[in-house]
């Protein structure tokens, strides 16, 4: 909000609203039904919606209490998932609602800024939400597909729109796969930007461009590689490590001694999709056995049955998951000393 001086020297206030987190429809209702109630209530306003945003100008007190109001109907959606026009009525006549709804999709964890609802759709996905409630650090492990990292992202947005913390950290290792950094052409932020794709991916379904430029204008939600955690501590933020499979056991210990007091995380990993080199060895094996046990950390294993990409994906993992199964069988068989055990070399093929 920003005040205005007009001719007449009266300071006028003025301010831009953007409406977050709940279904659009339900807010603004059919045909602006809703909306309609909103503007005929402050009729001292100009007031105009412009997709998910609404913009305001008049008497300084009455727009604040616009802004009050608008609030507590997107916290109401939130809540109870609708509002009837009663509803509406009286939150903004200050009088406590009246025939609430009971029902309300407790896996819907945030609304897109097109209103689609973003829930947990498995029953593991269901964990983490779940899980990150009740502790502040939580590994999410699984095969690629399972939603892990799209779940995670959802929870930090949700947390930030819910004032719960005042900034998103994310980061994951940037491992070269075969291409030196160096070789790369732009500046640093061109160079690893590709390694954090995924997340700027989840991002850009959940937060309007020009709100998530902001935040990242304002470091509100930062995306950075690994190494550059080193030395902080990140306080009253919502922070996850991605793809931490690929971060050796310093790395991993360096990143989990970042959290500030209040501070929640969660470290998503896949132990079948190590891409560090072979002199360097991951750090999130041991990490989830020597951290097991401790209260305020959790474990959520994900599986094929949590991929929710095309139909073929959980084949696919199914099938590598034989392949690997069948593998380390004829590894141990040629451990064996005995000669009986000696596989046939034709068996140590691919198949």
């Amino acid at each position: 909000m920003h005040f205005i001086l007009t001719p007449n020297h009266l300071n006028l206030a003025e301010t831009k609203l953007t409406i977050e987190g709940v279904n659009l429809v339900e807010f603004f209702g059919v045909n602006n039904a809703k909306f309609d109630i909103i503007r005929r209530a402050f009729p001292k306003l100009k007031i105009i919606n412009r997709g998910n945003t609404i913009n305001a100008i008049g008497d300084d007190e009455q727009v604040k209490l616009l802004e009050e109001k608008v609030q507590a109907i997107q916290e109401f959606l939130f809540r109870f998932g609708s509002a009837s026009i009663i509803n509406i009525e009286e939150i903004l006549a200050g009088t406590a609602p009246t025939n609430v709804p009971t029902e309300h999709n407790k896996d819907i964890i945030l609304y897109s800024p097109y209103g689609s609802a973003i829930k947990a759709r498995t029953p593991n996905q269901k964990r983490m939400v779940h899980q990150i409630e009740d502790n502040d650090i939580v590994f999410a492990i699984g095969p690629a597909g399972t939603g892990k990292t799209y779940t995670a992202v959802a929870l930090a947005v949700r947390a930030l729109k819910n004032k719960l913390i005042k900034k998103i950290v994310l980061t994951r290792p940037a491992v070269e796969a075969g291409e030196n950094l160096g070789f790369l052409p732009g500046d640093l932020k061109d160079k690893v930007d590709p390694y954090l794709r995924p997340l700027y991916d989840a991002l850009d379904d959940m937060i309007p461009i020009p709100k998530l430029n902001e935040y990242m204008a304002n470091r509100v939600i930062e995306i950075a590689p690994l190494a550059f955690m080193r030395g902080r501590t990140i306080d009253n933020a919502f922070i996850i490590l991605d793809e931490a499979q690929n971060a050796t056991n310093l790395q991993l210990k360096m990143f989990l001694t970042r959290l500030g007091p209040s501070a929640k995380c969660i470290v998503t990993g896949d132990l079948t999709q190590i891409d560090l080199p072979k002199n360097q060895k991951s750090g999130l094996d041991k990490a989830l056995r020597i951290l097991e046990g401790i209260k305020g950390i959790a474990t959520v294993y994900l599986n094929e049955e949590d991929v929710i990409r095309h139909r073929l994906v959980k084949k696919i993992i199914k099938a590598y998951e034989k392949s690997e199964e069948h593998e380390k069988t004829l590894r141990e068989r040629r451990k064996e000393p005995t000669a009986s055990s000696n596989p046939n070399p034709d068996e140590l093929q691919d198949w």
